[in-house]
């Protein structure tokens, strides 16, 4: 369902199969990667992506190392093709976090080109795996509140596995950060729960799926035209005339956009909801900016979206 796409113009890197050549001729040179715990040394992480590397640095605190492939809001996980630099990162990595669910294959054939007798202990975390989604599925988990928190959850979980000695430091890094990085995060997603639960909302593509789910939100939007976009593949007639309709008559209280992928379809949309009145809120893919934390990064979403709601409902 969700394959690859033309997102925004990306410099491209070498191609996996030479990737995987520099990963393994790296092995016997590269510096191994920290055990952590007993030696004094920080545990490795490689993350695909940065939203996931937030959650595992903030996570992991000073007894990580987290470094995240993916940082930058102009490239596509989906497109993404590594450089040799990225192949040995992960060839020395003792923790890896993917997303998986079809969304940054390239990751698994870096991890393929190290085997187990190279690295033996490394610790992989693919999130769709974990949270149930098959290749094919919705592959934005970070996107949906209840599996951010299963991520948190899992994450203490192997940490305390690869570096045992320092178990109680980990807890002690998941509890604030559930009860304090987290809490304006939760406190938002219940509001608007609450508050607005069964509004129904436009959008421009399979993004806001999980989030809408997450917020109790009525996506009238037709799945194909969200996976079209998504996919970088063109709307059917049907589906555009019929978002076009919603938009028109009103079906819908607010619009909400991925501003990293405004197609001519998605721009069009825009502006016949700014026409017709209906307040229109933007969700990036990646972290913006590239140095926010998960958390200030979804907050300002949040809250934009809350703010939409709000002028659209008058409560």
């Amino acid at each position: 369902m969700f394959g690859r796409r033309r997102w925004h113009p990306l410099i491209r890197g070498v191609l996996v199969a030479a990737v995987t050549v520099g990963a393994v001729a790296g092995c016997a040179t590269s510096r191994p990667a920290s055990s952590g715990g007993p030696d004094g040394g920080k545990v490795a992480v490689v993350a695909a992506e940065n939203f996931w590397g937030s959650i595992a640095a903030q996570l992991g605190g000073e007894r990580v190392s987290v470094r995240s492939v993916i940082s930058n809001p102009d490239a596509d996980p989906h497109d993404y093709e590594p450089t040799a630099a990225d192949g040995r990162t992960v060839a020395s990595a003792r923790y890896v976090i993917t997303n998986g669910a079809g969304y940054d294959p390239w990751v698994a054939k870096l991890v393929a080109a190290n085997p187990p007798s190279t690295l033996p202990s490394r610790t992989v975390l693919t999130v769709g795996d974990l949270v149930g989604v098959p290749q094919g599925g919705n592959p934005h988990r970070w996107y949906s509140p209840a599996d951010v928190h299963r991520v948190v959850e899992r994450m203490t979980t192997d940490y305390q596995k690869i570096d045992p000695a320092d178990a109680g430091y980990f807890e002690q890094r998941k509890q604030a950060f559930e009860t304090q990085s987290l809490a304006r995060y939760d406190q938002l997603v219940t509001d608007i729960r609450t508050r607005y639960a069964g509004t129904p909302i436009g959008a421009s593509e399979s993004i806001v799926t999980p989030l809408a789910e997450g917020l109790g939100l009525t996506l009238r939007t037709p799945e194909s035209f969200l996976d079209a976009i998504s996919e970088g593949t063109d709307p059917t007639a049907a589906d555009k005339s019929t978002v076009d309709e919603q938009i028109r008559d009103k079906q819908i209280a607010v619009y909400l956009y991925n501003s990293q992928n405004a197609t001519p379809d998605v721009k069009a949309q825009v502006d016949a909801a700014t026409a017709a009145g209906i307040p229109v809120a933007t969700v990036t893919e990646t972290q913006v900016p590239e140095t926010a934390t998960f958390q200030d990064w979804q907050v300002a979403q949040l809250q934009r979206i809350e703010q939409a709601l709000a002028r659209a409902t008058g409560r």
